[in-house]
């Protein structure tokens, strides 16, 4: 599967290694081109899941603001609905084309 935004690749990883959350792919943070992200001071903090943090994309001059997200110290109790510890997944606005 491969996260795409304006031909630019943001993350790129088997399916087997991705998580499906609540209808969002959430791609492993090693295969995620953290370069062309930026952290985003945008607070959220999920009712199950804990506190978010925000991304924007940043492609030269383009800024393209909180278009993808990570738990990064998700809530003990998530692991278990979700079955597996997803810290730091990172998953993407609908406007990133995430396919094979």
């Amino acid at each position: 599967m491969r996260a795409t935004m304006n031909g630019v690749v943001l993350a790129d990883a088997p399916e087997d290694r991705l998580l499906k959350i609540e209808g969002n792919w959430y791609f492993p943070p090693d295969t995620v081109d953290f370069s062309l992200l930026a952290e985003s001071p945008t607070p959220y903090t999920c009712a199950w899941k804990g506190e978010c943090q925000y991304y924007s994309i940043v492609h030269g001059d383009d800024v393209l603001a909180d278009k993808a997200w990570a738990y990064p110290h998700p809530y003990p109790s998530a692991f278990d609905r979700v079955g597996t510890d997803f810290s730091g997944y990172v998953a993407f606005d609908r406007s990133v084309s995430v396919s094979e």
